[in-house]
C-alpha cells in the first residue's frame, strides 16, 4: 500500500491510474503529431497538445473512477463491465469533443480530428481492458503475508487477505505462545521448529501481520520481529493492517491510547478553512446543476401524495450540537404515527413510490446542499444521526462520539464503503469507516469520496 495525502492506495491501482493517463494523453499527442503539418509542429504547439491530452487523461480517470473501474473490492460480471464500458466510452467521447471545442489548437481540422480522436480513444479503451484487466494483475507479484496468531483476530485478517482486490497471498498462520484457542483452519497453521527469521526467509515472506489476542507475558517475540523488519520484511500491527487495506479503524483493535498518541485526528484552522471554502464552492455548483432535478422531484412528490414536499428532522452535528436536516419527503406522512423513532429498512413499506426512486438515485439528499451553505453540514463527513439513536449508540458502541468531532456530511466514506445499515451492528461497522475518515480526512480524501459517490448513485448500491 502507498500513502498519498493520508489515504492508502493499492500499488496495482496506482499503476493502473498512471497507465490510463499515459495512454489517453499519448493517443492525443500521437494524433496531433500524425495529423499536423510539419510547419505547425512547434514545441509550443506540442506542449499545448500535451496539456490538453493530460486534461483528457484526468477526465478519463474521473469518469472510470465514478463508474467503479478502480474499485478492486468488486468483481464485475461481463454484462456489468460491458454496460459501464459503453457509458465510459460515451462520456469520454463527449469529454474529448468538449476539450477540442473549448480549447482549440491551431492544427484543429474540425470533424476529421474529432473522428480520429474518438477512434483513438476507442482503441485506448480496448487496450485498457486487455492490458489492465488481463496482464497487469499477473505482471505484478502479490505480496506474501504471514499472519502471526491463530485466534479470532487472525481469522479476520486471513479473511480480509482473501477478499477480491487484496493482492496478497496468505502463506499461513503462526501460533503465538500464549494463544488459548485456535480458530483458523488447521491446514493453514504452520508448525515448525525454525526461528521466525529463518521461516520468513525460507518462505519468502514479504509482510507479517501481528494478530494475536494476548500480548502480555512474553507472547510477542519482539527481538525476532525486529530482526525481520531490519531484514526488509514489513511488520504490521492489526490496527494498521485494517487502516491501510480496508480503510477502517477496527474497534476491537484500537484503544483510547492508540487514538490519542497515534498520528491523525488533526483538525486545525488551515484544514478547517480549506474544507469550508471547498464546501461553499462545491455546494453552490451542485445546487445550480441539480435545480432542474430538484424541481422535478418536488413536483412528483406533490402529485403522488398529500403532505409537505420537504422533510425536516433534528439530527446531531458537530460537537453534539443539534440541527435540522432537510430532505425531500420519501415516506408517508404517518411513517412514525406512534411517535417511536425507527430506522429505515430494506423494502420499508412506509416509503412511497416516488420515494423509492429518489432514494435509489439519492435525489432525496439534494436539499442538504443548502445545509452545507449554512455551515451545519459538509459535503463529505459522517452521516448525521437522530438524537434518540445517538444517546443509545454512545452507550453501546465504543468511540461512537468521536464521529461528532467533524461536521456531518451529505455523503461520506462509510456511505460509499458499506451498505445502508439499520441495526446497531451495522452502525458499529460503519463507525469503523467513520473513524478512518476522522483520522485521515483531507481535501484529497473528500474528492475520492465524491467520485465514489457518483459511482454509488449510478449503480444504486446500498440504497434503501
Amino acid at each position: 500500500m502507498i500513502r498519498i495525502f493520508n489515504h492508502y492506495f493499492d500499488r496495482h491501482t496506482l499503476i493502473q491510474l498512471l497507465l490510463d493517463v499515459t495512454l489517453v494523453a499519448g493517443v492525443f499527442v500521437g494524433a496531433l503529431i500524425a495529423l499536423s503539418k510539419p510547419e505547425d509542429l512547434t514545441s509550443a504547439q506540442i506542449g499545448r497538445g500535451a496539456a490538453r491530452g493530460l486534461l483528457m487523461g484526468i477526465g478519463f480517470l474521473a469518469i472510470n473512477a465514478a463508474l467503479g473501474f478502480y474499485d478492486r473490492r468488486t468483481i464485475l460480471s461481463t454484462r456489468q463491465a460491458l454496460a459501464r464500458s459503453l457509458v465510459s466510452f460515451s462520456l469520454t467521447t463527449a469529454l474529448v469533443v468538449a476539450v477540442l471545442l473549448l480549447l482549440p489548437l491551431q492544427a484543429f481540422y474540425g470533424r476529421t480530428w474529432s473522428v480520429v480522436l474518438i477512434m483513438m480513444v476507442t482503441a485506448v479503451l480496448l487496450l485498457y481492458q486487455v492490458l489492465v484487466g488481463e496482464f497487469l494483475p499477473k505482471a505484478i507479484p502479490r505480496r506474501r503475508v504471514l499472519v502471526f496468531g491463530t485466534g479470532a483476530r487472525a481469522l479476520a485478517v486471513g479473511r480480509a487477505l482473501e477478499l477480491p482486490g487484496a493482492n496478497a497471498e496468505l502463506c499461513g498462520y503462526l501460533a503465538g505462545p500464549n494463544e488459548q484457542e485456535q480458530q483458523v483452519p488447521a491446514g493453514k497453521v504452520i508448525t515448525t521448529q525454525q526461528a521466525l527469521t529463518d521461516l520468513v526467509q525460507s518462505r519468502r515472506i514479504d509482510e507479517i501481520v501481528v494478530a494475536i489476542t494476548e500480548r502480555r507475558g512474553g507472547s510477542m517475540p519482539m527481538r525476532a520481529l525486529l530482526d525481520c523488519k531490519l531484514g526488509g520484511v514489513r511488520v504490521t500491527d492489526i490496527a494498521a493492517f485494517y487502516e491501510q487495506n480496508l480503510g477502517q479503524i477496527r474497534l476491537e483493535a484500537v484503544s483510547a491510547g492508540w487514538l490519542i498518541f497515534g498520528d491523525g485526528f488533526n483538525q486545525g484552522v488551515v484544514r478547517t478553512t480549506i474544507k469550508r471554502l471547498f464546501d461553499i464552492l462545491g455546494a453552490s455548483v451542485l445546487i445550480l446543476i441539480s435545480l432542474p432535478i430538484m424541481a422535478i422531484a418536488a413536483l412528483a412528490i406533490k402529485l403522488e401524495s398529500p403532505g409537505p414536499i420537504l422533510y425536516r428532522q433534528e439530527r446531531i452535528g458537530l460537537n453534539n450540537r443539534p440541527f435540522n436536516v432537510v430532505k425531500f419527503r420519501s415516506m408517508r406522512t404517518d411513517a412514525e404515527k406512534d411517535g417511536v423513532p425507527r430506522w429505515a429498512t430494506a423494502g420499508d413499506s412506509r416509503v412511497t413510490r416516488v420515494g423509492k426512486v429518489i432514494r435509489k438515485l439519492r435525489v432525496d439528499e439534494l436539499p442538504q446542499l443548502f445545509s452545507v451553505l449554512n455551515g451545519d453540514m459538509s459535503l463529505v463527513g459522517p452521516r448525521p444521526e437522530r438524537g434518540f439513536f445517538v444517546d443509545k449508540l454512545i452507550q453501546e458502541i465504543p468511540f461512537y462520539a468521536v464521529r461528532h468531532s467533524v461536521k456531518p456530511g451529505v455523503t461520506g466514506w462509510a456511505q460509499v464503503r458499506y451498505q445502508y445499515g439499520s441495526t446497531v451492528e451495522d452502525t458499529a461497522e460503519k463507525l469503523q469507516y467513520d473513524l478512518y475518515y476522522v483520522k485521515n480526512h483531507s481535501l484529497f480524501l473528500d474528492l475520492v469520496v465524491l467520485f465514489e459517490t457518483v459511482g454509488v448513485v449510478l449503480t444504486g448500491k446500498g440504497a434503501q
